[in-house]
């Protein structure tokens, strides 16, 4: 189920817009779903506005308040996009870290993301796992850090959770045009977790799953392509 927060439009590589729903039918958006479906665990993602990460907030603590139990709640933090297009309004980053973070069960920025919460480059492994570590002791939250932005042969996540550091890794797939892989990723955990199963489980799954959907990605031509294509296999008189 989806409560719909913007609507982009957007192409792998850039972002030409982005238009703000109305926090109003927001908030109707999540408390008809709520009211009429079971919710076994949720994940937010683009929220783009200050007005609408609250919005979410205080949906999101109602919905607990009149629960008698609360449900897993994974973040992920959609501030730059792949294509390094900002995805949130400045002002919005100080509601995410005071209203919407301490809800959740996991948060999960990629690197970009994560240099604007520390306030330092990220450039390799070990900086991540220095960041990661800041960022669990500044939230108090489970943290996956995503290191897909890295240079290397393979796509690392760091998973701070607890006292332990778990890595999760599959070879980087290098010649594709993507956008979307961080939501599709949250996405897949929060239905890990909505599924029974334990935190490691639902990322490991998840990565196994966003990888595969990365490497069997649909391809397409641009016009000029195909137009050049149907020239050379179009029918010739000898």
């Amino acid at each position: 189920m989806t409560a719909v927060t913007c609507v982009v439009a957007e192409i792998p590589g850039k972002v030409s817009r982005i238009e703000p729903v109305n926090t109003e039918i927001v908030r109707e958006q999540i408390a008809v779903l709520s009211r009429n479906f079971p919710i076994a665990a949720a994940k937010t993602g683009l929220l783009y506005s200050a007005e609408i990460v609250e919005t979410v907030a205080r949906a999101l603590v109602d919905l607990s308040a009149n629960s008698a139990k609360r449900f897993p709640l994974v973040i992920d933090p959609v501030i730059v996009a792949t294509s390094g297009d900002q995805l949130l309004e400045p002002k919005a980053i100080e509601l995410y870290e005071k209203e919407l973070f301490p809800l959740a069960t996991l948060l999960t920025p990629n690197l970009d993301e994560a240099e604007k919460l520390v306030g330092e480059p990220i450039r390799d492994l070990k900086a991540m796992r220095k960041a990661g570590k800041e960022l669990q002791q500044k939230y108090r939250v489970s943290i996956l850090l995503k290191g897909g932005h890295l240079a290397g042969g393979d796509a690392v996540d760091l998973l701070f959770a607890d006292e332990k550091i778990r890595e999760f890794s599959s070879p980087f797939i290098r010649g594709v045009a993507t956008h979307g892989t961080g939501c599709t990723y949250s996405a897949a955990i929060a239905a890990g977790i909505a599924s029974g199963l334990p935190l490691e489980d639902a990322i490991g799954r998840a990565k196994k799953f966003v990888t595969a959907s990365i490497a069997q990605h649909f391809r397409w031509m641009s016009s000029s392509r195909k137009n050049l294509d149907a020239l050379n296999h179009s029918p010739r008189a000898n």
